[in-house]
């Protein structure tokens, strides 16, 4: 196993060097990948949340290994209530340099002009994703001058985060996933070991956690993710590679 989530708070010295081959980097402890990514991307190395389920964790050792690390949280403007309220606590409590980025356009705006998107097909939930997830993200990345992109990932969510590796790269940056190789239970451990909360949703079956219009809550007998009901895939687009047109559109878009 790469990570010990049940270790106390002592952040473990890491052994890492700064040209770490990548088997070094694969049987790293999350806490060392996350002190390696640092030391290596110095002020240009970024982390991404939803403030979702389990978002505490990856936040927890961000917030202990590398505070100064900024934090983007993408609002597209249909969160939970909770999850705005989660998203302050945490930010609070662990000290996160949160940055938001939100559309450029509002979502009133964005209904009065075009409906809900989400309900209108494959395109439009492309349409929707790209206006309100991709574009944010995209627009913070260049903003912060990342290099380089942690998000808390597992394998266990989805087909497509199990084909990951914890270093690999995304649309020419950098894309680490400290925890990617941690069970549903060894957060549970971590989570509970460090005093941290699930999102308020979470006991009432929210066990995936996106936009309001588009998550519902499961049952233990049902994969978490088959409470995302936004388009075919169980993947909001932020963590797939932009395709080549996606790709000349952003930066035709001044990305």
């Amino acid at each position: 196993m790469s990570s010990s989530p049940a270790d106390d708070a002592m952040v473990r010295t890491p052994n890492l060097a700064r040209g770490a081959p990548d088997a070094q980097l694969e049987d790293a402890s999350a806490e060392e990948l996350i002190a390696w990514s640092a030391e290596r991307y110095s002020g240009r190395l970024v982390a991404s949340t939803s403030f979702g389920a389990h978002s505490a964790v990856m936040l927890d050792l961000v917030a202990r290994v590398a505070p100064e690390t900024p934090i983007v949280f993408v609002d597209t403007g249909y969160l939970f209530p909770e999850t705005y309220r989660f998203a302050e606590q945490l930010t609070r409590r662990l000290g996160l340099d949160v940055r938001v980025y939100a559309p450029r356009v509002t979502a009133a705006r964005q209904e009065a002009l075009y409906g809900q998107r989400w309900q209108q097909g494959e395109e439009g939930v492309s349409a929707y994703l790209a206006e309100n997830k991709l574009e944010p993200m995209q627009r913070a990345l260049k903003e912060l001058g990342a290099e380089a992109w942690m998000a808390g990932l597992r394998s266990g969510q989805t087909a497509h985060r199990a084909a990951l590796t914890r270093v690999g790269a995304q649309d020419g940056r950098v894309k680490i996933h400290p925890i990617l190789s941690w069970t549903l239970d060894e957060v549970h451990v971590y989570l509970d070991a460090h005093g941290l909360p699930h999102h308020p949703l979470y006991a009432q079956g929210y066990r995936s956690i996106g936009d309001v219009h588009s998550t519902l809550p499961t049952t233990e007998d049902m994969d978490p993710r088959d409470g995302r009901i936004l388009g075919k895939s169980r993947e909001c687009g932020l963590h797939i590679p932009l395709t080549p047109e996606e790709n000349e559109s952003l930066g035709s878009s001044g990305l």
